[in-house]
């Protein structure tokens, strides 16, 4: 590890992890499903509510235009986090969600005839599944899968023989929330724009481990969460180039998203704002930027090499426990390892390691496709953080011990 990267000092930011679970020093492997949050992100929102506690945009008074500074200049902060050309192709959202249904409902609906072919993987997560399956019931378009390895590896041949005439949008996860795989897809987004087909790429889990440069990958659009990426929950962000955008008709109606309202007609603001309707999230947009702030300064790399030693360790040491069968072994992964333990339901398993103060997720999170491709209904998931260490994978490997010795 270098001494740039000071893991203490890091974890020392963190307050939530400086407590006890159930009389045990807590070990947060739930990175997933969301992250802990340093001082400067939790300072930042209060300090939002304690001085610049007012609505943005089109206030004169001091408090108003501090805020609407702040806020912009988050959006300036999130356009060069993930390499943007323009401040404007930053779409602020509630979540990854909310973005992909922004896209489904404004970018695609408008484009679909019957029959019209819409393309996504066997890895998804429920957000980029259900507002697709959406779209096919109201226009009669059609949802084709790309199928995965036993690896959970993505079928790169399959997927270049599903792209083809009717294929209207890829919609593609960049790092698997309940596999860890982090799929090519630079190599897919070219692949699909030899056809001329856009791509979306949902990178909630890719935001906290990679560097995102979206120029670089050329995709139509990149969706996150700010709470996966140690900001605030509530708040997220579309990338989407610009002349999507101009194109794209408003995804919800209300202030702020116009230029002029008469009742005979209305005149709907240039994006960004066409499609941020309503008082926004603004101590989340401040949250959120400095979450990034904070990534940026502790550097991506560094974080990177570290994550990617405990994901080895990790893997080398779990299947080590008797009866532990890893989920998924790609040949790229980030993130996250999910595993079962023979005859012990991950319910099960997950309870008795909160007990030891071990937070993992156990279910089959929010990607029950992928759970149906490896024959189960549930995995344990254990998923690392920048503050996580190598003796949390010692209390993770101490926690099976402890559960496997409960079912004896």
């Amino acid at each position: 590890m270098s001494a740039a990267f000071d893991l203490e000092a890091i974890r020392r930011d963190f307050p939530a992890l400086d407590q006890q679970v159930h009389g045990r020093d807590l070990v947060y492997l739930d990175n997933a499903a969301t992250t802990q949050k340093p001082r400067a992100v939790i300072d930042a929102v209060r300090n939002f509510y304690e001085r610049d506690c007012s609505n943005v945009h089109r206030g004169v008074h001091a408090l108003s235009q501090r805020a609407t500074v702040a806020y912009e200049s988050s959006r300036t902060t999130i356009r060069k986090h993930i390499g943007a050309h323009d401040s404007r192709e930053i779409v602020f959202t509630r979540s990854t969600t909310e973005a992909i249904n922004l896209v489904a409902a404004s970018f695609l609906r408008p484009r679909l005839q019957p029959g019209d072919e819409i393309l996504i993987s066997e890895m998804e997560h429920h957000s980029n599944i259900v507002p697709w399956q959406l779209l096919r019931e109201s226009t009669g378009a059609v949802l084709r899968i790309i199928p995965i390895s036993d690896e959970g590896n993505i079928d790169l041949d399959a997927y270049q023989g599903l792209l083809g005439p009717k294929t209207r949008l890829v919609g593609i996860v960049h790092v698997s929330n309940a596999l860890g795989t982090v799929n090519p897809i630079k190599e897919m987004i070219a692949m699909a724009h030899e056809k001329d087909i856009p791509v979306l790429v949902d990178g909630a889990q890719a935001i906290s481990h990679l560097d995102v440069d979206v120029v670089d990958l050329d995709c139509d659009f990149y969706a996150f969460s700010a709470h996966k990426v140690y900001g605030p929950s509530g708040i997220g962000a579309l990338y989407g180039k610009r002349k999507h955008l101009l194109e794209m008709p408003p995804f919800q109606g209300g202030g702020d998203m116009i230029l002029s309202v008469r009742f005979e007609e209305t005149i709907f603001n240039e994006p960004p704002h066409r499609f941020e309707a309503g008082t926004p999230n603004i101590e989340g947009a401040l949250g959120m930027a400095t979450a990034l702030e904070y990534i940026d300064g502790v550097g991506l790399e560094a974080i990177r090499k570290h994550e990617e030693r405990l994901m080895k360790e990790a893997s080398l040491r779990l299947p080590e426990v008797p009866g532990l069968r890893l989920i998924g072994q790609a040949r790229q992964r980030a993130g996250a390892i999910s595993f079962v333990l023979n005859g012990i339901h991950p319910h099960d398993v997950g309870t008795i390691l909160d007990q030891e103060g071990v937070a993992v997720r156990a279910g089959h999170h929010c990607a029950q496709p992928v759970m149906q491709r490896y024959g189960l209904s549930a995995t344990v998931r254990a998923s690392f953080g920048l503050y996580n260490r190598e003796e949390d994978i010692d209390a993770l490997i101490r926690g099976l011990e402890s559960v496997r010795e409960v079912f004896a």
